[in-house]
């Protein structure tokens, strides 16, 4: 500091900040010897506090204006008391400037996985990211706490801390939630509010303020998504027959649009006879039998189990066509007793509707 600089500071003491950074929290005015002369000029801008600091003490706290400071160091009259002290008051005093504005877009997000437990996929471990909002509200505790006796302290310096302490808290806010892991989307906006909530005193201790808290995104492990995307998958197929059409259609269309050179041309014709056959074949085929196995054949005899009386002995079970074939070769007769499922007694077969057709068309034995 030249000669003419040190008698200007003598004479006439403004102190300001003029903050042309966006990261900068607490900024100490820069003063030869931290001495503020009795009668300074301070001008506090929108969005700032300042700090006085008298003799190691936090002595007043200002807002937005303009101030006349008082101290015990006296305008020119300073310098004659500084002189036993080789020239420097014993009197300091320093303002430390404060920036109280909101600082947005700071990111947070869970460095390794938070294993929760979910009611319908058992334990699963679960990532998490947002962003967040925070200002000081309490200029003189943010000093006290955190800043201390630094000339320049930013964002830097705080970021890990408080990105930690939010982690710890949403990982203990999500597991006492019990919101299942499906319904975690529609519930953001509650989680965000609890979080914050939750976090809101452990911040006050610093000075500082949680003004908004989002939660952006929480996602699973990649394979545990590629299962649930598997699943998603086999509900929007749906039926799987036109599934099958809808692909085999489409590599159709694919083949049809190959434009290689004179050999693959020819190959691509033979594979889209091939397709449009196989196509064909699946479009005739009815709903079901997509899959090239036939279906079952019908059961004519409707699952009916039949039991033949024959010399005091039970034969059987036999099913519809068993019996036609024996009344047909004579073993069943009309006098032969039959029974079946629901009857209460044995009856001969003529008493069966369902054989008197075949017993009218079959002669009787030769005597």
């Amino acid at each position: 500091m030249t000669f003419w600089e040190k008698a200007a500071a003598e004479l006439l003491d403004i102190i300001e900040w003029s903050d042309d950074s966006s990261d900068t929290m607490v900024w100490r005015f820069p003063r030869f010897d931290n001495e503020i002369k009795n009668g300074a000029q301070l001008i506090v801008r929108q969005a700032q506090a300042a700090v006085l600091v008298d003799r190691g003490a936090i002595a007043d706290i200002f807002s937005s204006g303009q101030y006349r400071l008082t101290t015990q160091n006296l305008p020119l009259l300073s310098t004659l008391m500084g002189w036993p002290y080789g020239f420097h008051s014993p009197f300091k005093a320093e303002i430390y400037f404060v920036n109280t504005r909101n600082f947005t877009n700071l990111k947070w997000g869970t460095k390794n996985p938070v294993i929760l437990r979910d009611p319908e996929f058992g334990a699963v471990r679960l990532r998490a990211f947002g962003t967040y909002v925070v200002r000081v509200s309490n200029p003189a505790q943010f000093i006290r706490e955190i800043v201390g006796t630094g000339g320049h302290f930013t964002l830097v310096d705080i970021c890990e801390q408080l990105r930690n302490l939010i982690v710890s808290r949403f990982a203990d806010t999500l597991g006492e939630s019990g919101i299942p892991l499906l319904d975690m989307a529609a519930n953001y906006n509650e989680l965000s509010a609890f979080l914050t909530k939750n976090i809101a005193s452990e911040f006050l201790e610093y000075g500082l303020e949680v003004t908004k808290l989002l939660i952006e995104n929480i996602s699973l492990p990649l394979e545990v998504e590629e299962a649930l995307d598997k699943k998603s998958s086999m509900g929007i197929v749906g039926n799987l027959d036109n599934f099958v059409k809808f692909q085999a259609a489409q590599a159709m269309e694919t083949a049809a649009r190959n434009q290689g050179g004179d050999a693959s041309a020819g190959i691509g014709l033979g594979m889209g006879f091939a397709m449009a056959n196989q196509l064909g074949k699946i479009m005739a085929a009815p709903e079901g039998a997509a899959s090239g196995t036939p279906p079952p054949l019908p059961d004519e005899g409707g699952g009916v189990s039949y039991f033949v009386g024959e010399n005091g002995t039970r034969k059987g079970p036999f099913d519809r066509n068993n019996i036609i074939g024996q009344i047909q070769s004579g073993s069943v007769t009309r006098e032969t007793l039959l029974w079946k499922q629901g009857m209460a007694a044995w009856e001969k077969a003529e008493s069966f509707d369902e054989f008197k057709t075949t017993l009218q068309s079959t002669p009787p034995p030769l005597p």
